[in-house]
């Protein structure tokens, strides 16, 4: 289990540690992009896409559980970045501008999801096993405990509570800092930091057997 220690206290580790600061060129060139986008450059909208549309479709497939939907969901994040570019103003970093725009439409999705109350057997099969091959037993036994660990990862982020969930997914995998969290959120820094207090007291009871006394 000592392998399954490790990577499971990463996930807190990695929720708690403070990011560090860096210069963002990365912030200059968005904004760059988005100027040209704003003036209907398809070049430049297509630079900004290829830049963040794996964040975007891994944090929508991390929140919804279904990867099926998250390049769809992923599409109409674009579509809207595309068609309010005019009106883009550097705020914040085009990150948190981004991350506000797929908050919305996942928790709309998710909302729709409640009122149908439709989840199909399929479905959950599919997302609960994405990392589990056909014939687990030709695995190594520290890869296939690895495979369960991330699975149980996994289940236990998607059974927390909507704006937890993603606290949790932009802190531990898109690297967020707290007042960025909050800003897409719209939530102050210290409710960001409740959030997230309270999703790692839930994961640790849901991952108790991976964690090291």
């Amino acid at each position: 289990m000592f392998s399954a220690d490790l990577a499971a206290t990463s996930l807190f580790l990695n929720m708690e540690a403070d990011q560090s600061p860096t210069i963002d060129d990365a912030c200059t060139i968005d904004y760059a992009l988005m100027l040209r986008v704003g003036e209907g450059d398809h070049a430049a909208f297509r630079e900004l896409v290829e830049r963040h549309q794996n964040a975007v479709i891994g944090t929508v497939a991390k929140m919804l559980g279904n990867t099926s939907e998250s390049e769809d969901i992923a599409q109409q994040v674009f579509l809207r970045i595309w068609r309010n570019a005019k009106r883009y103003r550097p705020d914040a970093k085009f990150t948190t501008y981004l991350y506000t725009i797929t908050r919305n439409l996942v928790f709309n999705e998710t909302r729709r999801k409640s009122r149908k109350k439709e989840v199909s057997s399929d479905e959950r099969e599919e997302n609960s096993n994405l990392m589990t091959e056909a014939n687990p037993d030709r695995r190594p036994d520290a890869e296939i405990l690895q495979a369960e660990l991330q699975q149980k990862v996994d289940e236990a982020i998607a059974a927390l509570p909507e704006a937890q969930r993603m606290a949790v997914v932009l802190r531990r995998y898109e690297q967020l800092s707290y007042e960025e969290i909050a800003k897409v959120l719209e939530l102050s820094v210290s409710a960001v930091k409740s959030l997230l207090f309270r999703a790692r007291t839930s994961l640790r009871e849901a991952l108790s057997e991976y964690l090291s006394d």
